[in-house]
Order: C-alpha cells, then sequence, then structure tokens
C-alpha cells in the first residue's frame, strides 16, 4: 500500500462549477443580470454528495471573464452566507483579469469572504509578456492580496491566454513565497508537462489537472488532484480514481471510464452549455442560462447527447 505524504489542505476533486445564471431577466427596469440564488446551496450540495472535495468558482467553465466585478462579488457574498450548509467542501474562486488592480480587487475579496484559495490567470491581453514580466505581475498581487496562511494558485491555460508558466517562472514564485503560492491548475492538456512539473518539484508545488483523461497519470507525477469541467458531471468516477489511488490499488478501469466520459464531452465546445443542458436533463438541476457570446443548446440536442452519454456510463 502507498504511504503517502501529508496531503496539502487544496488536494482532491474539484469541478470547474458552471455558474447558475438566468439570464436576462424579463421584468422592465430590473438588473442585467440574474443568479439563481435560491439554487445555489441546492448545486453545492450535489457536488458534495457526487464525490467533489470542492469547487471552483468563475473559472472558465464558470464563464469567470464575462462577469463584472461587482457581479462576481454579488454571487461569491451569496455563496458565503450559504457555504456553510456543506461541510468541509473547500471552495475556490477566479480572480484572474488582464487587470493587476482589478485582480488585486478580486482576490482580496475572496480572502475577506473567507474562501479557502484563489485561482489566477496570467494578464492575458500581452501575449508577449516574459518571465520577469509575469513574475513581478504575480510577486505584486501575492504581496497586495495574499495573506499569511492563504493559498494562491496560478491557472495554466495557455490555449485560451495564450500565455502560461514556465517551470523557472513557477520555481521563482515557489521559491519567494513557499506558502502563498500553493501551485498550478495545469489545464495546459499536455501530458509531457504533467510530467516535467511532476519531475521538476515532487510534491513540493501543488498541482491540480485539468485533464480528465490523464487524471491518473497525473497522479503518477506528483499531481494532487483535479479541477475539471467534466467534474460537474463525472466526480464519481474521478473520486473513485482518487480514492483507488490514495490507498495504493490501481484506478485503469475508472480512469478508462473517465476518459470515455471525458472524450465524449470534448465534441461540446465551449463546455457550458452542453453541463448546463446535460445538469438539467440528467440530474433534474434547472436549465441555466449561458452568458453571451455564448449560447445555450437546443433541448433536442440535449436530450440526444444525455442519451449518448447515459450509455457510455452505464457501459
Amino acid at each position: 500500500m502507498r504511504i503517502m505524504n501529508k496531503l496539502h489542505p487544496l488536494s482532491g476533486v474539484y469541478a470547474a462549477a458552471i455558474t447558475p445564471y438566468l439570464g436576462r431577466p424579463r421584468t422592465p427596469g430590473k438588473p442585467d443580470t440574474a443568479f439563481d440564488f435560491e439554487s445555489l446551496a441546492m448545486f453545492l450540495h450535489f457536488l458534495a454528495s457526487r464525490g467533489c472535495h470542492g469547487a471552483l468558482l468563475f473559472g472558465t467553465t464558470g464563464e469567470g471573464p464575462s462577469f463584472s466585478p461587482k457581479e462576481r462579488e454579488a454571487l461569491l457574498r451569496a455563496i458565503r452566507v450559504i457555504k456553510h450548509q456543506v461541510r468541509d467542501f473547500k471552495l475556490l474562486v477566479g480572480t484572474g483579469t488582464p487587470s493587476l488592480s482589478e485582480t488585486t480587487e478580486l482576490t482580496k475579496l475572496a480572502y475577506d469572504l473567507g474562501y479557502d484559495g484563489t485561482v489566477v490567470l496570467p494578464p492575458y491581453y500581452f501575449r508577449k509578456a516574459n518571465d520577469d514580466g509575469l513574475y513581478q505581475w504575480f510577486s505584486e498581487l501575492i504581496e497586495s492580496a495574499v495573506p499569511p496562511g492563504k493559498h494562491l494558485l496560478g491557472y495554466h491555460i495557455p490555449v485560451m491566454t495564450g500565455v502560461g508558466f514556465s517551470l523557472d517562472l513557477l520555481e521563482r514564485l515557489k521559491t519567494k513565497y513557499p506558502d502563498q503560492f500553493a501551485g498550478i491548475k495545469d489545464s495546459s492538456h499536455d501530458e509531457t508537462f504533467a510530467t516535467a512539473i511532476g519531475q521538476r518539484f515532487g510534491k513540493d508545488l501543488l498541482v491540480l489537472n485539468g485533464t480528465d483523461s490523464y487524471f491518473h497519470h497525473a497522479l503518477k507525477n506528483n499531481a494532487r488532484g483535479a479541477i475539471t469541467a467534466p467534474a460537474n458531471l463525472i466526480s464519481d468516477n474521478l473520486r473513485q480514481v482518487w480514492d483507488l489511488f490514495q490507498s495504493g490499488k490501481d484506478p485503469s478501469a475508472a480512469q478508462a471510464k473517465v476518459t470515455e466520459q471525458r472524450h465524449f464531452l470534448e465534441h461540446f465546445s465551449p463546455i457550458a452549455p452542453i453541463l448546463k443542458g446535460l445538469l438539467h436533463q440528467i440530474h433534474g438541476l434547472p436549465h441555466w442560462s449561458v452568458r453571451s457570446p455564448l449560447e445555450s443548446m437546443d433541448e433536442k440536442m440535449v436530450e440526444e447527447a444525455a442519451q449518448k452519454f447515459l450509455k457510455i456510463g452505464s457501459a
């Protein structure tokens, strides 16, 4: 049986949570944005009941960049009121924007409201920023917004941001801020990067994998968990991979099912509309809207997708 070192407090399986968004209200004079505040507790309980250790709010799947700081604050404050209802369920917040001052304000807010950690995109407009510039940007953010004893993760998703975290940049940040800069959410979808980061840092850097189809591979290379979009639907199987691995057993069969489910969902891009449709069709959650420029999926298409997805899950 594997004897594991003490896990980082943010280790585990997380859903990159969809945002319960109702869309434009039909009543004239109402605010433009309407979140489904009444369903928040139900949604958190749903994720927890299916094996999630926690959730990331306002990540890519949560359409974070589509919501203003004031909109994000409204939802974060609402969740703060009910978060105690889901015990031991960790909540991370995506706070990264191209603006350092805006990112700093959002990051401070998350910690002031008692959230467990933040996940921060690099400033994604200036795609040719070098490691020195990124190091300075994150240093200013950490020193201004991350209290001692709290944890920030970089969000490595170069396919979306055009700029990512090199291994050297990660080492510089981890060396200067060994506790506050906990590690990264690795959504590079690159197995070689997962291998390289594991070899370079061992278990000293918290790596939460973002690609369900090689979750087991990442765990074998010192990752300490996952944050994925499909976890909204398949966290039960991801949790099985996690539990088997932690107990020293072979999770290959569970991983194979996760991989098949992930590959099916990859046919739908962006993924937020299909996830919201399938959560409604399969689990009876409200059929929440997506924020423009995304478009909700046709009900007939969702129904057909749900039938195919369920066949994968029962195979």
